[in-house]
């Protein structure tokens, strides 16, 4: 008569009143849920567990967006500081640009420009053309506190 298996359901009191045959929903049986073990040891997630390779870690803190660069976590150099003035150890980090401040006055004469109707009141910037970014290492003086910047060039990934 039909797929599937079958049985009657009857409608009223008299079960032998307007009898209707309807199939039985076989359920597929559902796939196993995978483990985190299976997710691990997926070809593309072990490949992005290992980027980036050793060779471009930067051993101090990062931000996302620029390349990582090997470079020890502390560096011997010299201190322009009043102090110092002479080769002392140094901590390096990567530098990174400060929250932008709401009181500052091109921000106070650009919302005001920018309230009420009339859209976008400044030119916006479109044209990128750099690629990279230098990154800048931040030494801090263990002696005397002093911080100094010092840019590094980077190629392009």
């Amino acid at each position: 008569m039909g797929r599937g298996r079958r049985f009657r359901v009857g409608y009223g009191d008299d079960p032998f009143l307007s009898l209707k045959t309807r199939p039985i929903k076989t359920q597929k049986p559902r796939k196993p849920l995978k483990t985190l073990e299976s997710i691990i040891t997926g070809s593309i997630f072990v490949r992005l567990l290992e980027w980036p390779p050793p060779s471009l870690q930067f051993s101090g803190s990062l931000d996302s967006a620029v390349a990582m660069v090997n470079v020890p976590k502390t560096k011997k150099t010299y201190c322009k500081s009043k102090e110092c003035r002479k080769h002392t150890l140094h901590k390096v980090t990567q530098y990174k640009k400060g929250k932008d401040s709401l009181a500052a006055q091109g921000k106070r004469r650009y919302d005001r420009k920018q309230s009420g109707y009339g859209g976008q009141t400044k030119p916006v910037f479109h044209k990128k053309a750099k690629t990279t970014k230098k990154i800048v290492l931040r030494l801090q003086c263990q002696g005397c506190k002093h911080v100094s910047q010092h840019p590094i060039k980077v190629q392009a990934l």
